[in-house]
């Protein structure tokens, strides 16, 4: 049987010469950056009274500039306009209806994500007849499932890509700046005016604003090396302005016991940072794509992607389950107190932990990143619908966890929300065994 190394060189030696090899690179590493900024900053430990749960954002704040660095969420939502403005444009060149587009986009997100949420319904539905208390559910699940808020939000601006195509090649750069100013209007309105509720709409707007800036790329808008740096520039001194002297922390994540995030709901800060990860990478892009042309790194770099959603999904999962066998052999690894020079030096053998834990996961769920095709493509209304309720679940999900105190012990009304929402949508399909396209 051939490595996935092998496999992967081959399907990169198919690469069409017209791919932009720095979208696969960067949708990637954004996603790895994720991984690894979870697994530094989880912060539990043992003492004399038992196990604890701590976050290293908040034992030690200045590591709350390292989210600088470590929030990419940005660099996927433009990576991902770029994506979806190139299919959506050959779909349209090829006949294909906005049903076939959404279809295929919908399942390969989808698809690795119901493993995950069949993992956790049985698992709190045990655990909860089991006696394990609610809190304990919740606080586990919630660590697991948080990373998945992104998918709810990603999906609803996929729904959306017909008009936000049609408005950047109508309007151009107004579709971004459109969107980013009303998401202006509502921070004024959440700060100034204390209207906390107008202000979830950032959640459509600013990630709307982010996946314009995709369109931006495929046309070329950023091509002149001035431009981006620019806008590089820019992002970081709004940034700092507004992180330093606005009403905004400096933590580009949630931090626990915080009042205020910049990601729940998003604020300006968010699009900050999006200007200047995207300045950077229109700058990178050149010598990024001449790199990729070695068969090595574009082979390692087909390899990742085709199992990237599965590494996204699972890592915190299994990082609490090796969490929670470590407290059960007496809290082996977790006497370090958090913050100290001993703790961060401890990080490295808890990485490599962590990695090779993963791969059990990796070979199990891995063939859940392409769904089988064949058929039909589901009614778009249908897919639409499905799919905003399998938003709704993930969201209660990534808010709350999968514990409750009821008369069954876990929330499964979210799961219910999930596998009706999937259902409905035509996402619940067998997997084929194999690793997907670069």
């Amino acid at each position: 049987m051939p490595s996935p190394w092998r496999i992967a060189g081959e399907l990169a030696a198919q690469t069409p010469p017209t791919r932009n090899r720095a979208a696969d690179f960067l949708r990637a590493a954004s996603i790895l950056v994720v991984v690894f900024g979870h697994w530094l900053m989880a912060a539990p430990f043992m003492r004399e009274d038992g196990s604890h749960i701590d976050h290293m954002l908040a034992v030690s704040p200045w590591t709350q500039w390292l989210t600088w660095g470590l929030q990419v969420m940005p660099v996927f939502f433009f990576v991902g306009g770029f994506s979806n403005g190139v299919t959506w444009e050959a779909a349209r060149r090829d006949g294909l209806p906005y049903a076939a587009w959404l279809d295929g986009r919908l399942r390969r997100l989808l698809g690795p994500v119901m493993p995950l949420l069949a993992f956790w319904a049985v698992g709190a539905a045990i655990g909860a007849a089991a006696g394990v208390p609610a809190d304990m559910i919740r606080i586990g699940s919630q660590v697991a499932l948080v990373p998945t808020w992104f998918l709810a939000v990603y999906l609803v601006v996929m729904f959306f890509v017909p008009l936000t195509r049609a408005a950047w090649r109508r309007f151009g750069m107004l579709s971004f700046w459109a969107p980013a100013l009303a998401a202006a209007a509502f921070d004024y309105g959440y700060f100034a005016l204390e209207l906390r509720a107008p202000g979830w709409t950032n959640y459509l707007l600013v990630w709307i604003a982010v996946h314009q800036l995709g369109y931006a790329w495929h046309a070329g808008h950023f091509a002149k090396p001035g431009r981006a740096a620019l806008w590089a520039a820019a992002g970081f001194v709004a940034l700092l302005g507004l992180t330093e002297f606005g009403p905004y922390p400096r933590s580009m994540v949630g931090v626990p016991h915080e009042e205020v995030s910049n990601t729940t709901p998003p604020h300006l800060p968010l699009l900050a940072l999006a200007a200047l990860q995207f300045g950077l990478a229109m700058l990178g892009e050149k010598p990024l794509r001449r790199w990729l042309e070695r068969r090595g790194p574009w082979t390692a770099t087909v390899l990742v992607n085709g199992m990237i959603m599965t590494v996204f999904l699972w890592h915190s999962t299994m990082m609490m389950l090796v969490f929670g066998l470590a407290i059960l052999l007496g809290g082996v690894g977790l006497w370090l107190e958090p913050g100290t020079g001993a703790w961060w030096l401890g990080r490295i053998p808890w990485v490599a932990c962590f990695l090779i834990c993963l791969l059990p996961f990796l070979a199990l769920f891995g063939r859940f990143e392409r769904p089988k095709g064949g058929g039909p493509a589901t009614a778009a209304w249908r897919q639409i619908l499905g799919g905003c309720g399998l938003c709704a679940g993930l969201a209660l999900l990534a808010y709350g966890g999968a514990g409750a105190d009821n008369a069954v012990g876990f929330a499964w009304m979210p799961f219910a929300l999930c596998f009706a929402g999937a259902g409905l949508a035509g996402v619940l399909r067998w997997p084929a065994r194999v690793i997907p396209e670069a």
